[in-house]
């Protein structure tokens, strides 16, 4: 819009001779000629030729530059061949021999301007050449920078598979050592159990051997996937049926065997709330008795499972006692089940209790 009205004003201004030759022509007639160049400017950024088209007629009739002019520039700003560009080179030399015989023909002031040898070309040159040559190097300098663009986009691409290939390499680096350093101790772990099974006398022993076993087996399935994940940037499916909160007596039980007093409140009507939902709440039991065995030791504790109308609460607690070698940890425990509590849309709080006890709470979006 701002292009055609700018050629507008230069058209008329050449036409009425304040920078260019004056013509004999009728006002109304040099606005609408100058009209149609403004026109064709406007649509020049979509199509060019029009308005090349038009400065020509318009240069040869009434020496009037600017249409020409940005013609020209838009011409080199699209051309991209040779042949096309030595044939607008070509119309431009046609024109201006056609303006400088007509200004032969008439004489006067378009003589003077347009008819000497010299002037023509000076004025072809800086009217045409120049806009060309400007369009070109611009032109020039858009593909310079989109392919410098598109060679900085291909360099991040290939950084960011080169990171996934060294975050895959590491993923089977850790794999391996986990494998060379749990799996093999926690098998024999499960063999021992399963010799003290075997060979003991004492009911109970053989008892508390088959619970270790059948936890050491648990372990080894559960290292597994976890191994699997680490060889796998992609997360595989899971083989076997996950926990939900029906497989919830089962892991108290396994508590139970070894000496803890727990105590299941379930509040609510109790419902089908979804496997996401329902496995994420069996991981927060799973984490509270893990700390219950690390830092209380042979105590009680309590586990609340609440149906909420519009979430699923579970709160899990233990008195302040603490075994006095308390079992190595991570610390990276609670860090990873908030994430997975977080990641279904609920939230998690833990921290001591006012009576030096450990509570342990989430709230799972149902």
């Amino acid at each position: 819009m701002v292009l055609g009205v700018l050629v507008f004003g230069l058209s008329l201004a050449t036409l009425s001779g304040q920078m260019g030759v004056a013509t004999d022509l009728p006002f109304p007639l040099l606005v609408l000629i100058a009209a149609v160049a403004g026109v064709a400017a406007w649509f020049a950024p979509r199509a060019w030729w029009p308005l090349a088209a038009v400065g020509a007629l318009v240069y040869v009739a009434f020496a009037m530059w600017p249409p020409l002019l940005v013609a020209s520039y838009y011409a080199g700003t699209t051309l991209r061949e040779r042949r096309g560009i030595a044939a607008y080179a070509g119309m431009g030399v046609v024109t201006v021999a056609l303006s400088a015989g007509v200004g032969a023909l008439i004489g006067g002031q378009r003589e003077h301007l347009t008819g000497a040898l010299g002037n023509a070309t000076l004025i072809g040159a800086a009217g045409i050449g120049l806009p060309l040559v400007f369009g070109l190097w611009v032109r020039a300098r858009r593909d310079m920078l989109a392919a410098a663009h598109e060679r900085a986009e291909r360099l991040e691409r290939e950084q960011v598979m080169r990171a996934e290939q060294a975050r895959t390499q590491e993923r089977a680096r850790i794999a391996r050592e986990m494998h060379d350093v749990v799996a093999h101790r926690v098998s024999l772990m499960v063999m021992h159990a399963g010799a003290l099974e075997v060979g003991t006398s004492d009911t109970r022993t053989a008892e508390a051997a088959a619970l270790i076993g059948d936890i050491g087996r648990e372990a080894l399935a559960n290292l597994r996937d976890v191994l699997g994940v680490l060889r796998s940037p992609a997360l595989p499916a899971p083989r076997a049926p996950q926990p939900t909160l029906a497989d919830l007596d089962g892991l108290l039980d396994q508590s139970r065997a070894l000496g803890i007093a727990l105590t299941r409140h379930d509040e609510g009507e109790a419902r089908s709330l979804g496997p996401t939902v329902e496995r994420t709440a069996y991981r927060v039991v799973q984490e509270a008795l893990a700390n219950v065995h690390k830092h209380a030791g042979e105590t009680s504790a309590d586990v609340s499972i609440r149906f909420l109308p519009s979430s699923l609460e579970v709160v899990a607690n233990h008195p302040p006692v603490r075994q006095a070698a308390p079992l190595p940890e991570s610390g990276w425990g609670l860090v990873g089940l908030r994430e997975r509590v977080e990641l279904v849309g609920g939230t998690l709080h833990a921290g001591h209790r006012e009576d030096g006890g450990f509570e342990l709470r989430a709230r799972i979006p149902a």
